[in-house]
Formats: structure tokens, C-alpha cells, sequence
């Protein structure tokens, strides 16, 4: 079961969007576990993390949280404005499929 973390500025918009994933993922019968979290809380977390997903409106911390990765099995995606605007768990969740193959 692969572990997706979302993280954005407070976790407050992230937890929505996890929801949204976790719905999605259980309609199309696909076992995942979805946390969110502040970006301020990634250090705790990271370890039992396959897949970071990070909200759009913190796009610009991206080269600066692959540095703070580098050397874990994690894959990193900013997700796209147009899926985390309208809380599009079946997007993400293809975006999440994509990530793992």
C-alpha cells in the first residue's frame, strides 16, 4: 500500500484534497493511504512517505524539498492548480498512478 502525502501552507487546503484522493481511491477500489500536513511538518513525516504531493501555491519550494529528500524513495509532483482548485480526487489520484509506474 503505497503512503501519499500532501502538504501545503497550514495542511488545511490539503486536507480537503486528500479527502477528495481518499474518496476517489476507494469508488475505483484502489488501496492507498493519504495524509496532509503542513509543509513545516514534512521532516516527521517523510520516512513513512512513497509519494509527496505538494499544492500548487507552494510550487516555488519545490527544488528546495527534492534537496530535503534526496536520498529516500520518494517521487514528488506539484499538483496542477486545475486538480487542486476544484478538489479533483480522480485527477490526482490518476496523477498518483502515473507517479507509481
Amino acid at each position: 500500500m503505497k503512503n501519499i502525502l500532501l502538504i501545503c501552507g497550514s495542511g488545511a487546503s490539503s486536507g480537503f484534497m486528500a479527502a477528495a484522493i481518499r474518496k476517489a481511491a476507494k469508488k475505483q477500489g484502489v488501496e492507498l493511504k493519504v495524509k496532509a500536513s503542513s509543509e513545516s511538518q514534512l521532516d516527521d513525516m517523510i520516512d513513512d512517505t512513497d509519494i509527496l504531493l505538494i499544492g500548487p501555491h507552494l510550487s516555488y519550494m519545490l527544488d528546495d524539498l527534492k534537496t530535503k529528500i534526496s536520498g529516500k524513495d520518494v517521487k514528488v509532483a506539484v499538483i496542477p492548480q486545475a486538480v487542486y482548485g476544484s478538489l479533483n480526487g480522480p485527477k490526482a489520484l490518476e496523477m498518483i498512478s502515473e507517479m507509481e509506474n
